[in-house]
């Protein structure tokens, strides 16, 4: 047996506890390096072409989300076939469907970036542009959609590089996408003066050399991933578009709860109030990079678990994910109350305005995170093993339904308290309706037995 095929293997006679770390930790440490370079990102920004510009790049950063969802759609749900089928001890089968999402994935990016790019000014002002933040929007955007390519083939290697059973490697390639970036990011914007175009190519550039890192992987003879002949398949790619969706669902989520926010903070607090929530939103994505990097570890274990009929193994991963995830929230909510000056000053010198909301702002949101890590985990957890409904309907209600809802009810009762609270409250309703419907399906499953 290959050495990969060992360090997948190695699952099933490790203690869970140890193979669950040895997923997290890198998975952690390259999701935090991803966040703290879309803060320092926000920072440079900020200092270097002003408020204006960071609202200009929140307002576009939905284009960057929809890239990033597609990979993880089809990455995700064909690396979850991928594990359940070395579990199974499919390998031949687990290289098919490694090769058929490759190829998947790239084609359905070119055609969406195609279709983006011809309509980019009106899709500017969907997201919310205005006359003052177009030409920031644009400049950004474009480069998004023109190598948006990029960005979707290196978020499914890696995913598939974790799947494979280096998670180790998955996570170099984080590291150094995000330490490129921040340099070139200071190139481009400052000794080049190249402006929001110029942080935009940074991320691209640096996503590229990143996807570099990773293909050493492929090209080694001790692994479990092979490229094979393609051969399209519509079952295959129902199976990993369906599995996949529940992540989609949530990426896309991101980019309504942008939209979202920026509209009600338009309405409400004017251009001020989009400022502040792209201070919020900056701090907000290292907590979105963390909670992920809880799912991509424990997604693995999970589909591998469920390939090889490891029930109890299971079971005890996503408790581990349940806690950490938990015991995450409170700290980071702990910090939010005490730390939101000082938060807010990282991204530069604001107006008093701007300054007071984005403050307020933080203390109330970050009542979230006692909750999102835990919807985050348990949504990985139903989507890995094929319970796509249960994962859909906590994307679906947590990010869209619940939010959209109290997001244009509340502020009309607590002006942009209500606003800013309108997460928190969403995510509190999904966990509780979570462990509702766990504790019937038990009660239900035992009484059949």
């Amino acid at each position: 047996m290959n050495q990969e095929n060992v360090s997948l293997q190695s699952m099933e006679s490790d203690f869970v506890a140890k193979v669950f770390i040895r997923y997290l930790i890198p998975s952690l440490i390259g999701m935090l390096m991803m966040s703290v370079n879309v803060v320092i990102d926000g920072i440079f920004v900020g200092h270097r072409l002003g408020a204006l510009a960071l609202a200009g790049i929140n307002i576009a950063s939905p284009v960057f989300s929809v890239f990033f969802a597609m990979s993880l759609w089809i990455g995700i749900g064909g690396a979850t076939l991928f594990s359940q089928s070395i579990g199974a001890k499919a390998y031949k089968h687990a290289q098919r469907i490694f090769t058929h999402s490759l190829v998947l994935i790239f084609v359905l990016t070119l055609i969406i970036a195609a279709i983006a790019y011809i309509f980019r000014v009106p899709l500017a002002y969907g997201l919310g542009a205005n006359s003052d933040t177009l030409p920031y929007v644009l400049d950004y955007m474009t480069v998004l959609i023109t190598y948006g390519f990029i960005i979707t083939i290196q978020s499914s290697l890696s995913l598939f590089v974790r799947n494979d059973g280096n998670p180790n490697l998955a996570m170099i390639s984080m590291i150094v996408s995000a330490v490129l970036n921040i340099i070139l990011n200071y190139v481009f914007l400052f000794p080049l003066h190249m402006g929001a175009q110029g942080s935009a190519l940074a991320t691209v550039a640096a996503t590229l050399v990143g996807a570099i890192v990773l293909f050493p992987h492929f090209l080694r003879k001790d692994n479990s991933l092979k490229f094979v002949n393609p051969r399209f398949s519509w079952k295959l790619s129902w199976e990993t578009l369906t599995i996949g969706f529940p992540s989609f669902i949530s990426e896309v989520g991101l980019s309504v709860f942008t939209i979202g926010y920026n509209l009600a903070l338009v309405a409400w607090a004017g251009t001020a109030g989009v400022a502040a929530f792209s201070v919020l939103n900056y701090a907000h994505s290292v907590m979105l990079m963390l909670f992920l990097g809880m799912g991509s570890a424990i997604q693995p274990l999970i589909s591998y678990y469920r390939g090889a009929k490891l029930r109890l193994h299971e079971l005890q991963t996503i408790r581990l994910a349940v806690i950490t995830a938990f015991v995450t929230g409170v700290a980071v909510f702990i910090a939010g109350l005490i730390g939101a000056n000082a938060i807010v000053s990282v991204f530069g010198e604001f107006t008093a305005e701007v300054r007071s909301l984005a403050v307020m702002g933080i203390r109330i949101f970050f009542i979230a995170y006692m909750f999102m890590g835990i919807n985050f985990v348990m949504m990985t957890y139903f989507q890995a093993t094929e319970q796509v409904r249960v994962a859909i309907y906590i994307t679906f209600s947590r990010e869209i339904i619940l939010m959209v809802i109290f997001l244009f009810t509340l502020p009309y009762i607590m002006g942009t308290n209500g606003i800013w609270l309108s997460i928190p409250i969403s995510e509190f309703l999904v966990t509780a309706a979570i462990f509702i419907y766990i504790r019937y399906k038990n009660k239900r499953e035992n009484a059949l037995r």
